[in-house]
């Protein structure tokens, strides 16, 4: 069974929203105050353009193992090999983060309740999900993805109605606002705001598994150009337009950063219905983003095997065309977080964060460097990204510059020193693989 269009669009907005805004927007917002909102429109155009570029390649000729392959087939073997690991790294990582997110969700009514179960228990009902077909996991992404969509517009809207509605939300709000806009905007400085691009970037890092899902779709040719043109408009919607009305609705300093600030800022002005509803959103968002980055680390995973540049039994599919070997394999990786969750139960998240920032990095840097590459070999291309090639290096000089921050930042600035030695570890393995090709 193929993903259709509804899957493809939903697998976009699933990879976009996750963990990243319902519980890293808290942090975001705190380091830089409501400026947060054009650290989100900047990166929202870098993203963009990644898309387009990303969207350009699959739309030419779609593979489950998107840049890597892309990476290979147009720039060369070592890229190539460098860069789907690093991608499977990245999607794993990821995996590990949304499902620890959930269980600091699941903390507001279960606070004494071990992590790490809930985390094994995750793990164990999605890799069912991945295992058995590739529709089902289509259908789980539409659903969730949906749910996730329709909350946010209804929270925006019931949030409007408050300022507007009630007297008293209405008085504080537009104190909020002229504090935030008038005085408080760059609250931080330019180090603040410098600060949040690095929890932007990490926000947006899923959006590519549109260009791994295309290989599965029956119309990539149509669905993937319609999902990625709707990424501007849900940029604004989902988090310019959700930030927004947070900081409307509540002093944005009074919030916290160890909950979701959906959760919070209804919690602060008494409405704990609508709270509870957020927090349940937010679970859904992570499990999503969760089940999303599975299906691509597997996919990846089986890729590079096709590539000889991973154990050769890990490209085999059952019948139903799903790479089961590569999902056990990626899943008993993911089963990492159940340690780590044991042992360090308050700042695993904090740590996973910071490595997928790097990893994200890394791969977007790569699809914007596959892409100056095949444009110089492909000439027909049917979905081309505007203003080739100043738009690539516009995204790869924003991005060298959050990997700089990184290094400033005290919770982020150890990923920062890891990922050369990644790359460095993952350059002896492709010389070993090099070395043994050339033997035989």
């Amino acid at each position: 069974m193929k993903l259709k269009n509804r899957h493809i669009q939903m697998i976009a907005l699933g990879g976009a929203i996750g963990t990243g805004l319902f519980f890293g927007a808290a942090k975001s917002i705190q380091i830089t105050g409501p400026s947060i909102l054009l650290s989100y429109v900047i990166g929202g155009i870098v993203m963009y353009i990644i898309m387009r570029a990303l969207g350009e390649m699959v739309v030419h000729e779609p593979n489950s193992g998107a840049f890597s392959y892309y990476a290979q087939k147009y720039v060369g073997d070592y890229l190539g090999f460098l860069s789907g690991w690093y991608a499977w790294f990245e999607y794993t990582i990821v995996c590990m983060l949304e499902i620890t997110a959930v269980t600091f969700f699941l903390d507001i009514w279960f606070p004494s309740f071990p992590h790490w179960i809930i985390v094994a228990a995750i793990l164990g009902i999605f890799f069912l999900i991945n295992i058995i077909n590739v529709g089902l996991f289509g259908e789980f992404e539409f659903w969730f993805a949906g749910i996730k969509v329709v909350t946010i517009v209804a929270m925006i809207l019931f949030a409007v109605y408050l300022m507007i509605a009630n007297p008293v939300i209405h008085a504080s709000s537009m104190i909020n606002i002229s504090q935030s806009f008038n005085h408080q905007f760059f609250a931080h400085g330019m180090q603040g705001f410098l600060f949040s691009m690095v929890l932007v970037v990490f926000s947006f890092g899923g959006t590519q598994f549109v260009g791994i899902a295309a290989a599965d779709a029956d119309n990539p040719q149509k669905s993937v150009p319609r999902a990625i043109s709707g990424v501007i408009f849900r940029i604004v919607i989902f988090y310019i337009g959700t930030l927004a009305v947070i900081i409307c609705l509540y002093p944005w300093s009074k919030l916290s950063s160890e909950i979701s600030p959906f959760v919070d800022v209804f919690q602060k002005i008494g409405i704990q219905s609508a709270a509870m509803v957020m927090n349940v959103v937010a679970i859904t968002a992570a499990l999503s983003a969760f089940n999303s980055c599975l299906y691509a680390a597997a996919r990846m995973l089986s890729n590079l095997a096709k590539q000889n540049s991973a154990p050769a039994f890990l490209a085999c599919n059952n019948s139903k065309g799903i790479p089961y070997k590569a999902v056990i394999a990626t899943c008993i990786i993911i089963s990492i977080a159940v340690v780590l969750n044991y042992l360090f139960p308050k700042t695993a998240i904090m740590y996973l964060i910071a490595i997928a920032t790097t990893s994200i990095i890394v791969t977007w840097s790569t699809i914007l460097i596959c892409h100056l590459f095949f444009r110089r070999q492909v000439k027909d291309c049917q979905y081309k990204l505007p203003l080739f090639p100043f738009a690539n290096i516009l995204a790869l000089t924003v991005l060298v510059v959050v990997i700089a921050i990184m290094t400033q930042m005290e919770d982020m600035k150890f990923a920062a020193y890891l990922m050369p030695v990644w790359v460095f570890v993952l350059s002896i393995c492709y010389l070993v693989k090099k070395s043994k090709s050339n033997a035989k």
